[in-house]
């Protein structure tokens, strides 16, 4: 980035180099500039600088995007402003290539999701779709005064036979959780080290 610019200034660079590009008003509002859109980027802060980043990946209105860790460095706010970014690209038409360690990031934006183990393939399908191949759903509660917890590939069978029980005894299970595996939880099962 040229330090001494402004991020529109950046923006309509990199857009001349476009046949056809965003707006680069358009582009501004989509990364969240609109009040740093005449601040110098030697004054941007990391996560701004991120944002025209992504905003100079945007300017050329690609079919086809790479993001590399696009949200590293951003506060959640600004976070989830990239996350509505991105849906609003895919819901235009663009395909997106997203590397993330974020996998809560992964779980919610990715239409298929790829995990690799050094190097290779495990894993690959939409995120739901390797959550439900993953570890057990949990169920968790308190009875008598201990923490019950509970591992089961049949949640709705078991849940309905705890609250049926608890409903015949008229009592409540004290702080039922039901949990599922998040994406972490089947990538760290997936790329464990296995022993030899």
């Amino acid at each position: 980035m040229y330090e001494t610019l402004t991020a529109a200034e950046s923006l309509r660079l990199f857009a001349g180099y476009y046949s056809s590009p965003r707006p680069v008003d358009d582009v501004v509002e989509l990364i969240g500039l609109r009040d740093q859109r005449d601040q110098v980027v030697r004054r941007l802060s990391g996560g701004q600088r991120r944002r025209l980043d992504l905003g100079l990946a945007l300017v050329g209105d690609p079919e086809l995007i790479f993001l590399d860790e696009p949200t590293t460095g951003f506060d959640p706010h600004a976070r989830r402003q990239a996350w509505e970014t991105l849906r609003s690209l895919r819901s235009l038409g663009k395909t997106i290539v997203l590397t993330t360690h974020y996998l809560d990031e992964a779980e919610r934006l990715a239409d298929r999701v790829a995990v690799l183990r050094h190097g290779e393939v495990v894993a690959v399908g939409p995120p739901a779709d390797l959550i439900g191949a993953g570890p057990s759903t949990e169920i968790r509660y308190r009875e008598n005064g201990r923490e019950v917890v509970l591992e089961t590939d049949s949640p709705t069978r078991v849940l309905h036979e705890l609250t049926a029980k608890a409903i015949a005894e008229n009592r409540e299970l004290e702080g039922l959780v039901v949990r599922r595996p998040s994406l972490e939880e089947v990538y760290l099962t997936l790329t464990e080290e296995q022993p030899e």
